[in-house]
């Protein structure tokens, strides 16, 4: 094995232990801190204590979301970094997040849906539409949906949606209430019901963008010397788009817009292990609930007994992040 394989493989099982601890603290953390092994009892042994009962009926339903959340997300950012070859890219930015707000608005507006499992089909709905717009606003013209089309389509999108969310919202206070507990962004109060309606769509997209990573490495190297390699461009940003779109639903869906993970683990995992996709992507895609655990465990501490949502310990943490990235020139050049 070479080296730089031994070293993928290395960073690989570090971020797999990693992940393993995030998902013990995010079992045994929270208001009232418990044992690993009352954890153990409750998950293996069918524990009937209070700390048993609170494990298996909130916190295993909770890890779990924060679980494929963190991976759509993660995917996601990395496959839109790839296809716009662009270093901010995230589905937050793009428009893609905004897209599922809008759908969760119009759901509790005008469909009178007023609970979570309600609102997934609608964030999905939201996500997909918005996806196609900015597409198809990025591939008119001359030169097709370029990466700075895609980014400004992108942002344009994003800034519209939300200015049509704000006017439904201000014209009605009972949504207003309603949504703003679903745009906070965060993994606490859901049920193994939403994995349910969810993991079917994160497996298809998983599958989608894994199956051309090639494509995305020879994107990578630029337009013409991936059409020099045989690569159809056109489809291989459609493709991308929609894997990362179908991923951006499930994520938004499950848990409400969460900013900042979709753009840092893609630059966090390409540090570790190169910018080759067939590495990339599965690294983002523990790297990703890794960040989401550990937010949300933090987020359960700093403020016992009450908790702090995931969405703003990513914000917080994500934002010098992003400081720091826009002033290394060579990775916002790249």
């Amino acid at each position: 094995m070479s080296r730089v394989a031994s070293r993928r493989v290395g960073w690989m099982a570090v971020t797999l232990l990693l992940l393993l601890l995030a998902v013990v603290l995010s079992l045994a953390v929270g208001s009232r801190t418990m044992a690993p092994s009352a954890v153990w009892d409750a998950l293996l042994h069918g524990g009937t204590s209070d700390d048993a009962q609170v494990v298996r009926a909130l916190r295993v339903p909770r890890t779990v979301v924060g679980v494929l959340v963190g991976v759509a997300l993660g995917v996601a950012g990395t496959v839109l970094q790839g296809i716009t070859r662009n270093p901010i890219a995230e589905p937050g930015i793009l428009g893609i997040s905004q897209g599922a707000s809008l759908g969760v608005v119009c759901a509790i507006a005008f469909f009178g849906v007023h609970t979570l499992n309600g609102y997934v089909w609608y964030a999905f709905g939201g996500a997909a539409v918005a996806a196609v717009c900015i597409y198809v606003v990025a591939g008119s013209g001359r030169g097709g949906a370029s990466p700075v089309k895609l980014a400004l389509a992108g942002a344009a999108m994003n800034a519209f949606l939300a200015s049509v969310v704000a006017g439904i919202l201000t014209t009605d206070a009972r949504a207003l209430d309603e949504f703003r507990f679903w745009d906070v962004g965060s993994i606490a109060g859901r049920d193994a019901s939403i994995v349910g309606q969810t993991w079917p769509f994160l497996v298809a997209g998983l599958l989608l963008v894994l199956a051309m990573a090639r494509g995305l490495d020879a994107l990578a190297l630029g337009e013409d010397i991936a059409r020099g390699l045989g690569r159809n461009v056109a489809l291989l940003r459609a493709t991308g788009a929609l894997g990362a779109t179908v991923l951006t639903g499930v994520a938004v869906a499950a848990a409400g817009p969460i900013a900042f993970t979709g753009l840092a683990v893609p630059h966090i995992a390409r540090a570790l292990v190169g910018p080759g996709h067939r590495w990339l992507l599965p690294m983002a895609a523990v790297l990703g609930p890794v960040m989401l655990l550990l937010a949300d465990v933090l987020g359960r501490v700093v403020v016992r007994p009450a908790e702090v949502p995931v969405a703003v310990m990513t914000a917080l943490a994500g934002v010098p992040f992003l400081v720091v990235l826009v002033r290394r020139r060579k990775v916002v050049a790249a």
